[in-house]
């Protein structure tokens, strides 16, 4: 079993609060109290977190409800001031999931907590109405229709907004610890699990400070600029490579050793061994090498095929990470 698939999850919390909270109030189990005592910790970087299953659950819920209800209506953090310690609250769910190691897609938490902000918000709203309605009744003796404002829709970039508030608080927080900005932004990509961004971002440093890996991100880059210049000229060249246009034994190996990777650089990923992928990728320095020292990718005839080659080591390395935000 991969370590990330072991680690705890927001769903098995949740069952430890059910668990609990089924105990009659006169004997209510003493990690319930802790949980209430706890839930609004960490007050600041030096502070403990919660570690019992409940209270951390209870801690994370109160931090994401927290951002959710102020990000739906638009009370965020400026530039100049926090007065509602956002920040704070999103640095706490960044501990929390990082220091008791949870998994946690935050796209599906923000969302739930977002619906229930507005459903929140649509039922005040209604409350009003009515409240204003039977006032202007009693007064005027009319009876006035009403809309049902219950039915609020989420609007997906106030999702995208919060989550990408808690990603860039996540960045913050890994270049204070000395991380490189770049390849924090190359771990990051589209993801939304805090402990799979990490284990990507381990993962690729590793590979960096190696000197096959040192020399596997040369190729890549040397290959995205002739693709880059190329596609200028006639569009993207992703069509798979014909096989009966490999003239030289360079473009033969490096296609032969691309077969090879892909599929265990996909078995690697669906189990999130991103060290393993990355090793794997390293074997490719030698084939790739060769490739760009005996073969002229321009040549007249056969330029479509070998751009369609390189085009399929970029995207093979590409699986991994966003390696196009890697400095040189």
């Amino acid at each position: 079993m991969n370590a990330l698939s072991a680690r705890p999850t927001l769903a098995g919390m949740l069952a430890a609060i059910e668990a609990a909270t089924r105990t009659p109030l006169a004997g209510r189990e003493a990690r319930v109290a802790d949980a209430i005592a706890t839930h609004y910790r960490p007050l600041g970087p030096t502070d403990e977190v919660p570690t019992e299953p409940v209270a951390l659950a209870v801690a994370l819920a109160d931090k994401i409800d927290t951002l959710a209800g102020f990000f739906y209506v638009s009370e965020k953090p400026t530039g100049s001031g926090d007065p509602l310690a956002l920040r704070r609250a999103a640095l706490g769910v960044i501990r929390i999931v990082r220091e008791n190691a949870i998994r946690m897609p935050l796209f599906d938490a923000i969302r739930t907590a977002m619906g229930k902000a507005a459903d929140s918000v649509s039922r005040t709203r209604l409350g009003e109405n009515i409240a204003a309605r039977e006032a202007y009744e009693r007064l005027t003796d009319r009876n006035l229709p009403m809309a049902d404002l219950s039915n609020v829709s989420l609007d997906l970039e106030q999702i995208r907004e919060l989550l990408d508030f808690l990603i860039e608080r996540l960045r913050v927080q890994l270049r204070a610890e000395g991380a490189r900005h770049d390849l924090i932004s190359a771990s990051i990509r589209d993801d939304d699990d805090i402990l799979r961004i990490l284990t990507r971002a381990d993962a690729l440093e590793a590979l960096v400070e190696s000197e096959d890996g040192t020399n596997l991100l040369a190729a890549y880059k040397r290959a995205q600029n002739i693709l880059r210049i190329e596609e200028k000229k006639d569009g993207p060249h992703t069509s798979r490579v014909d096989e009966a246009l490999l003239t030289l034994p360079e473009e033969m190996a490096l296609n032969t050793a691309l077969a090879n990777a892909e599929p265990e650089v996909r078995d690697a990923l669906t189990g999130e061994n991103f060290t393993q992928a990355m090793a794997i990728l390293a074997t490719l320095r030698p084939p790739v090498d060769a490739f760009f020292e005996g073969v002229m990718v321009n040549d007249p005839t056969l330029r479509h095929n070998r751009l369609r080659l390189l085009s399929r080591l970029k995207a093979a390395m590409e699986s991994v990470a966003d390696l196009s935000k890697i400095e040189s």
